[in-house]
């Protein structure tokens, strides 16, 4: 089997996606995401200029060695446009070898370690009330495991928290939008939040929090130590990763488990988090990560840590790396949780596929490959829109993390 043709469709079906399509000299063909939020056309140019026309005559079953081609091969490493490119060649390829045994990702990594994978949902509110309404409706709907995310008094705009009834989505077409935040608020406001939550609806829930890296080492030391009473399932992102070793205060000062990784790219990035265990949750996510070749090794990475997997999730990820994740979790031993943002209906027809929700858990399906595929006609009627996520600045106009 040869690789023959190679090729990128970005659609944007309420959000904007890049999808790569591999084609084969046998007729098998395979789905790859290289949807990166806010630079999608650099990753779609990365792919299209410099890395396509090296796959063509290319045997597909070789993932290791095309992996480290694309990867050592270049010389220029790591970055998060370069390995949305590779991961999504990575799970193109695995898709048309599951394919072409006749059988799902999922036993090509071991298969089935549980019997589905646990995912949580996001819970927002502008406000306590509103966001305790919006944790008993997904309870409701099955959710075991829910984010809690809500509106701040004194901050108009909060992470985390649509200012309409929709979903909510960060990216924004047209520029960027800008916020104000005030850290002080913040920690003042959510223990406040988990208390009132635990009250109404007890200790059975896993309840988790995303900080989104806005925080300095001691302040997040403070939230986790006043968090400990809520027993929070994790606190998400508590400050940028970039300075690994304000993880080990964090982890000094407070019991409260701590997630990160959704924006690093490679195993160096997570090396010392890891190691040191000054985390508990990794959240590298496949598309971004460099794809099941990449990932598995930082799983398994991860393993001798006593760290599992918390794989980010949100909508700017298609639902070609929604099927991998679920493949991915279902296999590995020490998975964690899985994060699950709807996807809205049109992406939904545009990406038809075989892994759906049920009781807390969702399953990715048994058919052959990652079980998702594209409808090209559809996803030619939903054009790219240029879209950013938002800026932070704080109260008196400090560019800030968002």
């Amino acid at each position: 089997m040869k690789i023959v043709n190679a090729r990128i469709i970005v659609c944007s079906p309420g959000r904007n996606f890049v999808t790569l399509k591999i084609e084969t000299d046998e007729g098998i063909y395979g789905l790859g995401d290289g949807t990166l939020n806010g630079r999608e056309l650099a990753v779609a140019s990365y792919l299209t200029d410099h890395v396509l026309p090296c796959l063509i005559g290319r045997d597909p079953f070789q993932t290791e060695d095309i992996w480290q081609y694309l990867y050592r091969g270049a010389y220029w490493r790591r970055g998060p446009v370069t390995m949305a490119a590779i991961a999504a060649v990575d799970m193109a390829l695995w898709d048309i070898k599951g394919k072409a045994l006749g059988t799902p990702v999922y036993n090509l990594l071991g298969g089935r370690s549980r019997d589905g994978v646990l995912v949580y949902a996001h819970a927002h509110g502008a406000d306590i009330e509103e966001a305790l309404d919006d944790v008993g409706k997904h309870l409701e709907m099955g959710y075991l495991a829910i984010r809690v995310q809500s509106g701040i008094p004194g901050v108009a705009s909060t992470y985390g928290v649509p200012t309409s009834n929709r979903p909510y989505e960060p990216a924004e077409r047209g520029l960027p939008s800008e916020s104000r935040w005030s850290t002080e608020d913040y920690l003042r406001h959510v223990p406040k939040l988990f208390e009132r939550v635990r009250n109404q609806f007890g200790e059975q829930v896993a309840l988790l929090h995303d900080c989104h890296h806005r925080l300095t080492p001691i302040e997040a030391a403070r939230l986790g130590k006043d968090l400990e009473p809520f027993r929070l399932f994790w606190m998400e992102d508590p400050l940028p990763a970039e300075l690994q070793e304000g993880f080990a205060l964090i982890r000094q000062h407070t019991t409260t488990p701590i997630a990160t990784g959704e924006v690093l790219n490679s195993i160096w990035d997570a090396q010392e988090l890891i190691s040191c265990q000054w985390i508990d949750y990794i959240r590298m996510t496949l598309v971004h990560s460099g794809g099941f070749t990449h990932l598995k090794k930082i799983a398994d990475y991860a393993a001798l840590y006593h760290v599992r997997t918390g794989c980010h999730g949100a909508t700017d990820l298609s639902p070609v790396t929604m099927a991998g994740a679920l493949h991915f979790g279902l296999a590995i031993n020490n998975f964690g949780i899985q994060e699950h943002m709807p996807h809205t209906a049109e992406t939904d027809l545009v990406f038809p596929h075989s892994y759906h929700f049920e009781a807390g858990y969702m399953y990715p399906g048994d058919a052959p490959g990652l079980g998702v595929d594209i409808d090209e006609k559809l996803a030619s009627t939903f054009p790219y829109h240029r879209a950013y996520l938002p800026v932070n600045r704080k109260m008196d106009g400090t560019l800030f993390n968002w």
